[in-house]
């Protein structure tokens, strides 16, 4: 994945979508920076950020996402756009057993417990 210049535009960019964060940590994680700004950014934002990003780069965002980011009707709308036809689930948080209040995000879930983080 290439890595954001911090151009003024793309400054402007995550400054608006990633509120909580200074622009250069925002930026520092590009995959994570995708999921929000493919989330709360508008077609204006999209269109600054893909002057630096190739769609094989949001291809490579949207499947590696962090769980807990995308909102259902963003998650579906980019899959269509970059050729995910049947959308795949969401990123999912699991539990990890050996503390509950760890999350572990992708497969690493205790044998006891269900995909959806309850116990059997």
């Amino acid at each position: 994945m290439n890595q954001l210049p911090l151009t003024p535009d793309v400054e402007a960019v995550a400054r608006r979508v990633v509120w909580f964060e200074e622009p250069v940590q925002a930026i520092a994680d590009p995959i994570r920076f995708l999921a929000y700004a493919m989330t709360y950014g508008d077609h204006a934002d999209m269109s600054v950020i893909r002057q630096h990003l190739s769609d094989d780069n949001l291809l490579e965002a949207i499947t590696n996402a962090p769980p807990g980011i995308f909102d259902p009707r963003s998650w579906a709308y980019w899959n269509l756009k970059l050729g995910r036809y049947p959308t795949p689930p969401m990123p999912e948080r699991f539990f990890n057993s050996s503390n509950p209040r760890r999350l572990a995000s992708g497969g690493e879930f205790d044998q006891g417990f269900e995909p959806d983080g309850f116990p059997r």
